[in-house]
């Protein structure tokens, strides 16, 4: 899926909200991001794995799709925080279900390998 996807007002609504989440690192990072602002490097540390130029990737499109809000502290260093928009916040709460039938999903599937 493409990213334009999320903006063609042609597509379902799952499909563009899907669009604005894909990827390996967004749903992590919007996770992290619900219990308050966050460093750069603080993401990173709390996500082995992460790259700095794929994070700033995800967070530059999370930004330019209204789910994340960037502040620059003009002191030195620099100090940049990212934190949740309300928009953000309130896709947050939408995916709580989703994460919660996801966990079920996972039980199931544990369940049945044990059972094997």
């Amino acid at each position: 899926m493409t990213r334009s996807r999320a903006q063609d007002p042609n597509v379902c609504g799952v499909t563009a909200a899907i669009a604005v989440i894909e990827g390996k690192w967004k749903t992590a990072l919007l996770w992290l991001l619900e219990s308050g602002p966050r460093r750069p490097g603080e993401l990173r540390r709390q996500l082995p794995g992460l790259s700095e130029k794929v994070m700033t990737q995800a967070l530059r499109e999370m930004e330019a799709d209204g789910l994340v809000h960037r502040e620059v502290h003009d002191v030195l260093p620099l100090k940049t925080l990212y934190s949740l928009t309300a928009f953000g916040r309130e896709l947050s709460e939408v995916l709580a279900p989703l994460s919660e039938w996801g966990h079920r999903r996972l039980e199931k599937l544990t369940e049945a390998q044990s059972a094997s």
